[in-house]
């Protein structure tokens, strides 16, 4: 695995997890759930943004259910996030 792909995919783990903690700083300050919401979403999608790699180098699955997967976690965050929304 090339050293800049790693780079990029956990830069951009930290990112969306900062902005999972100050979601929930913000939950915690205000009480509003829309807030959880928001947090649990952006965890979502920072998990979703390092696990295609890990399925596929850990498992040896082909790249295609390691996306597959991926595409199914960042989904999932995403309509958290949706939902905070609508509330």
């Amino acid at each position: 695995m090339e050293a800049s792909f790693v780079i990029a995919k956990l830069i951009t783990l930290f990112l969306s997890l900062m902005v999972a903690y100050l979601a929930y700083h913000g939950y915690q300050r205000s009480d509003r759930t829309p807030m959880l919401y928001v947090s649990g979403g952006f965890v979502f999608i920072g998990a979703g943004a390092v696990c295609e790699g890990l399925i596929y180098h850990t498992f040896g699955t082909t790249i295609v259910s390691a996306a597959l997967i991926q595409a199914v976690v960042v989904s999932s965050g995403m309509i958290l996030i949706l939902v905070s929304l609508m509330k």
